[in-house]
């Protein structure tokens, strides 16, 4: 496969690595993005694996919670001055609201706001601002208490980053900073239990490569690897991880402390996987200019 100038742009900015770094790895492995990014792993060449800067989509997550029952709901918008407007924010808020009696999009969809199902709101809100809006996702979460919050707020109840923590016990101040903890950190999953096996697997054969390239024993590097998977798992689940309040302590015993345990939680962010259009069109301009 040919290597691409906008492919090892890519790769730069995803892993940090440095430009000749990105073309060997890119091509050692045939173009794929994300073996290269493992490959760069390998060689202690990637400074993170994160592709956050990819990140383009607009628009507004709105969290809502009542009875037990907490949801937060993403709507995009084209530009981030109409996640500004406040017509457009009331209707992201009745939208989550609506979204409290519904298990999922489609059912959201048609679900009513002040008579009308929610795509004619949308519909309507598109003819009148002029931009293409679309009903992304809604996650819910369901627990004795459920807290919200909403980080980088632009108006009451909804922002950039919408955080939902369900717990038996505890009170709302504790929920509250483990919400603000998972909008700092991004866990992956609640529990090690709850983590994609193929996460998992990725991370050990990763791991597996960079202790092996020590050249040690193979019981030593059995050691290695369990221990190095050991940490994966603290920065990966949340319960697991160090509180950020107090790192002294995890997040589970933190709200084990208040009496809480915690049962689920969800983290919500605008354009969350969404690519850049920005970076389809540099890559047309590299080629046009010959420069892929």
């Amino acid at each position: 496969m040919a290597i691409t100038a906008a492919m090892v742009k890519e790769l730069r900015e995803t892993t940090g690595a440095g430009m000749m770094d990105a073309k060997k790895a890119l091509t050692e492995n045939d173009g794929n993005m994300d073996a290269a990014v493992d490959w760069l792993r390998t060689k202690g060449l990637a400074k993170a694996a994160k592709k956050s800067g990819r990140v383009a989509a607009e628009g507004l997550v709105a969290v809502a919670v009542k009875d037990g029952k907490g949801v937060a709901v993403e709507v995009n918008s084209e530009t981030d001055f109409v996640a500004k407007n406040e017509e457009f924010q009331n209707m992201v808020r009745a939208i989550a609201k609506a979204a409290l009696d519904v298990d999922s999009v489609e059912a959201l969809k048609s679900a009513t706001v002040n008579g009308k199902p929610v795509s004619e709101v949308l519909t309507d809100a598109i003819a009148k601002i002029g931009e293409n809006m679309t009903l992304r996702r809604m996650v819910k979460v369901e627990a004795p208490l459920v807290v919200s919050y909403v980080h980088n707020a632009a108006a009451d109840g909804m922002g950039k980053i919408g955080v939902l923590v369900g717990m038996e016990g505890g009170n709302e101040d504790i929920g509250r900073q483990i919400a603000m903890h998972v909008a700092a950190t991004s866990p992956a999953s609640l529990g090690q239990g709850d983590l994609d096996p193929a996460l998992v697997d990725r991370e050990k054969q990763v791991l597996t490569e960079q202790a092996r390239e020590s050249g040690k024993p193979e019981a030593v590097i059995e050691k290695m690897i369990e221990g190095r998977m050991k940490k994966f798992f603290e920065e990966v689940t949340l319960t697991g991880q160090k509180f950020v309040i107090n790192p002294d302590v995890t997040v589970a015993e933190a709200a084990q402390e208040q009496g809480a345990t915690i049962t689920g939680f969800a983290r919500v962010a605008v354009g969350e996987g969404i690519e850049k259009k920005e970076e389809d069109f540099a890559a047309e301009v590299a080629k046009t200019l010959g420069g892929a």
